[in-house]
């Protein structure tokens, strides 16, 4: 009997030695920062839109940081988070190079992709790699979400393949009639030309006018001639803001007028849309209105648009426009991912996402992310830019319970 005591006191002797251990270790396991790996691109191409989405991500960290960091639910405390950023400079090579960096070198905790599909396309297969989940801020090609690769979440647009989704029913039911579509030749605008071919041509509107240019064309003259050669009632323009930019200014230099104008970017980077076009050029023409043309302020977690535009404007003297909300949006949604998981543990952060998908709702909408990650709770409405008092108004014309304006079709012609 005293055998036994003996060694049933040993035994509790040790588990209780073990159990100090283990929580000596969990204690010493506690990172000192939660490290976010990220790229921007300081010159090139991508830079207009590539900057302000780095700029609301650096938002949200400092933000997090002013408040102790960023709370993980794993470690039951707030964590300093450490921004780690390289300048990819619009090349997809040197992106490869850096996001490699980041994985193996700088072994960062979070992947948090640069702006749009031509930058994300490199991180995509990187993360699969190295098994680290890729926060896919504004990289919408449908070409990314596949089935049984579970590292990668689209958190502040729509996969591109259901944008125009919205802007065809426009078409269809309310601007039935020729319509000529000109997309520049990448993941992005591709599978966005490719929606709306096809449900124009079930729709019985075979798009009169259907080519593609590359994504680096700067020069729409000839293109512009072959598309009014068509007679179209309505052109639509599917690029990234230089092809729109381009594309809007060549219109103005030609003189030529077409009824019905859409474009991308002006709804995204309004600003500086109208810098380099002028209102006259934006005025009548269509786009996809985005937040902070969208004013979400019935939200469940962070700020409503309007609270984040003042906050952010006083503190870095910068008009908001959507990539800085898109950046900042997947700082919330990494916040909520860390407040939720049981652990680092790359999987587990995927089952927390998938855990409050469909029930989180911010400043940029609502999210909701399929089982391959992709982004399905956004919609995209269709916008015009209106003129008033020399200035541009972006009114939501459809669908038309979200309608703050009505279109004016066709375009007056100054």
């Amino acid at each position: 009997m005293l055998i036994h005591k003996s060694i049933n006191k040993a035994i509790l002797t040790v588990a209780c030695v073990l159990g100090l251990a283990a929580g000596g270790a969990s204690a010493a396991a506690s990172p000192h920062e939660i490290k976010i790996g990220t790229l921007y691109a300081g010159s090139g191409p991508f830079a207009s839109s590539s900057q302000p989405q780095y700029a609301g991500l650096k938002y949200w960290v400092d933000e997090m940081n002013a408040q102790g960091g960023v709370y993980v639910k794993a470690y039951r405390k707030r964590i300093p988070v450490k921004l780690i950023a390289y300048d990819d400079q619009s090349q997809t090579g040197l992106a490869g190079t850096l996001y490699n960096q980041l994985l193996t070198r700088d072994r960062v905790n979070l992947l948090v992709a640069d702006f749009g599909s031509v930058l994300t396309s490199v991180a995509v297969p990187l993360a699969r790699i190295h098994r680290t989940l890729l926060f896919d801020v504004t990289g919408t090609s449908a070409k990314f979400f596949t089935p049984g690769n579970p590292y990668i979440v689209l958190t502040s647009l729509p996969t591109s393949g259901v944008w125009p989704t919205t802007l065809a029913e426009d078409l269809i039911h309310n601007h039935p009639g020729r319509v000529a579509v000109l997309y520049s030749t990448n993941d992005f605008d591709e599978s966005q030309a490719a929606t709306l071919k096809r449900k124009l041509e079930a729709a019985g509107q075979k798009p009169v006018f259907y080519r593609g240019a590359p994504s680096n064309t700067s020069s729409y003259g000839v293109l512009l001639h072959a598309i009014a050669a068509t007679r179209p009632d309505s052109v639509i323009e599917l690029g990234y803001p230089n092809n729109d930019i381009a594309f809007l200014q060549d219109i103005k230099a030609s003189g030529m007028h077409f009824k019905r104008v859409f474009t991308i970017f002006p709804g995204q980077l309004l600003s500086l849309m109208e810098k380099n076009v002028g209102a006259d050029s934006l005025a009548w023409t269509y786009t996809y209105p985005t937040p902070p043309l969208l004013r979400y302020n019935k939200v469940n977690y962070g700020p409503g648009i309007d609270a984040f535009s003042k906050a952010y404007a006083k503190a870095t003297g910068h008009e908001v426009n959507f990539l800085a909300v898109a950046g900042y949006n997947a700082g919330l949604v990494i916040q909520k991912t860390l407040d939720e998981a049981g652990s680092l543990k790359q999987t587990e952060l995927r089952h927390a996402i998938a855990g409050f998908s469909g029930n989180l709702d911010t400043l940029d909408g609502h999210f909701r992310i399929n089982e391959m990650g992709a982004q399905i709770g956004e919609t995209l409405p269709v916008g015009q830019l209106q003129p008033r008092d020399g200035k541009i108004e972006v009114k939501v014309v459809y669908p038309h319970d979200l309608a703050t304006g009505k279109a004016v079709y066709p375009a007056p012609n100054a």
